[in-house]
């Protein structure tokens, strides 16, 4: 609960992360306490075609609610509240009525597949090659970066990008509007800020406009080349601001008394401050519903080429309970798999099933495919950048998995070190809102308030994996492409 000290209430900051899975609200005091929590299950609507949705009233209930619940938890005013953070998941994004607000659909998920013909179309198509061969030569005779990246594009179906293009070529409606000048999208950090402002600020930051695959890094703003090249109108996307900044303030209408917004941040990054890992060559590895890597590159930017159980706490000491996989893999790609594969028709799969195998081979199949798709993605990591790994902090649920993170450790051949405070997006949400009111005065002092837990050093060495890694990996390959081959995603 929040102290009072002759009088003087203490200064508090709020912090919302809208994960994946679950959205959180927590209360942090100066001393990066959380004092009061709040959550609620985040609820997708799926169905058989691959689409993967969230109903945006339900979201907007449960962000006010997770606020209400978490300064109940607390014990404290909202007036004590010095500014707002919000972390949210990435490339979920919306579209809605510039004059009335209502929204033209529900919010299409980073997870959603219905792009992914559309995706597989433009990434064969001779337009993009087109594109790769005047960008190389671009970059020959320029050495500018920004053309090496755009000879390498290739879209997923986890950008905005194409999904976005999916929207304006099938529903008429969003397409009208955009033409009329009567449409605004955003991603879900962009939509709650309309929401909490009553509709007086259309914006998102730098991190959130990075993950939609239509921004230009090199040159900090919406890229106009890759917004002509699959029709979509500019006009319709959010003004751009820093991530510590201010973004308005809440109407009171909707909790009592004001509040500063002074934070807009994707969880990734949110997870990469919250580390505080703020020096070249530090990396942060989230484990939660998906599996993310970031590196800290500097001032430089790096072009890219390339219910066995009822509690998850048992899962390591069923892992642990046999000495090995028993032969069995599994390929955890439920929504196909990312870098360094990029294979949206990938399925998921465990390979290798005997009349042996129990339900302990097969829960310790899937942590080690966790593991093993760590390793994949710090190697590409490792080939990518000539950056010199400085540390690695782990967060994310995941991470309070023994079994996963000494495998992972073991598979890196480096020290991992996991905190204390594993729901990272939100200390890192809280960290940028609560700088950009001086309730801390550097990053120095942030360090000082992050605490380790565990940290895991490696007990064995990569080739006492190797043999099984390149098994699992054969394995994936099996799992290629499966949904293309086979009549399309989830054919009935």
């Amino acid at each position: 609960m929040a102290s009072v000290r002759n009088g003087y209430r203490e200064r508090l900051v709020l912090a919302v992360d809208v994960g994946s899975t679950v959205l959180r609200c927590h209360v942090y005091n100066q001393a990066c306490d959380v004092i009061g929590r709040a959550e609620d299950k985040i609820q997708v609507l799926n169905n058989h075609h691959g689409c993967a949705e969230l109903d945006p009233e339900t979201l907007w209930q449960q962000f006010v609610g997770v606020v209400e619940g978490a300064v109940r938890d607390a014990g404290i005013q909202l007036t004590q509240v010095a500014s707002l953070g919000i972390s949210t998941q990435r490339a979920t994004f919306i579209n809605w009525n510039k004059k009335t607000g209502e929204p033209f659909h529900n919010f299409i998920s980073w997870q959603d597949l219905r792009a992914a013909e559309l995706v597989q179309t433009w990434n064969s198509s001779f337009t993009l090659k087109a594109v790769h061969g005047s960008c190389k030569c671009l970059h020959f005779f320029t050495r500018q970066k920004r053309f090496l990246a755009a000879s390498l594009i290739n879209f997923t179906t986890q950008h905005v990008s194409l999904r976005l293009a999916w929207v304006l070529q099938n529903m008429p409606e969003v397409k009208q509007a955009a033409d009329e000048g009567n449409c605004c999208f955003g991603t879900i950090d962009t939509w709650l800020l309309y929401k909490l402002t009553n509709g007086s600020v259309h914006a998102t930051d730098y991190s959130n406009a990075s993950g939609t695959g239509i921004f230009d890094p090199y040159l900090m703003s919406w890229s106009s080349f890759l917004c002509s090249l699959l029709s979509i109108p500019i006009s319709i996307l959010p003004p751009v601001q820093d991530t510590s900044s201010s973004f308005g303030i809440v109407d009171p209408s909707i909790f009592g008394t004001p509040i500063p917004i002074r934070a807009l941040v994707a969880d990734q990054q949110a997870a990469m401050f919250g580390e505080c890992c703020f020096g070249v060559g530090d990396v942060k590895l989230t484990m939660g519903t998906g599996t993310f890597i970031s590196i800290n590159t500097g001032n430089t930017l790096h072009t890219s080429i390339a219910g066995l159980f009822t509690d998850f706490s048992d899962t390591e000491e069923m892992a642990r309970s046999v000495p090995d996989c028993g032969g069995i893999y599994f390929v955890p790609s439920f929504t196909g798999l990312q870098a360094p594969v990029n294979d949206p028709y990938a399925c998921a799969s465990f390979m290798g099933l005997k009349p042996s195998t129990n339900k302990n081979h097969l829960v310790r199949a899937i942590l080690e495919s966790v593991a093993f798709r760590n390793k994949q993605l710090y190697d590409t990591v490792l080939r990518e950048t000539s950056i010199r790994i400085s540390q690695i902090r782990a967060d994310g649920g995941v991470s309070n998995n023994g079994f996963v993170m000494q495998m992972t450790a073991d598979l890196f051949g480096q020290t991992i070190d996991k905190p204390k405070h594993t729901d990272m997006s939100s200390l890192g949400a809280a960290f940028l809102a609560g700088l950009a009111v001086g309730l801390w005065s550097s990053k120095e002092e942030l360090k000082t308030l992050r605490k380790s837990d565990v940290v895991f050093t490696p007990q064995a060495k990569w080739k006492d994996y190797e043999t099984s890694m390149n098994s699992w990996e054969q394995a994936l390959q099996r799992c290629s492409n499966w949904y293309n081959d086979h009549g399309g995603i989830y054919a009935a």
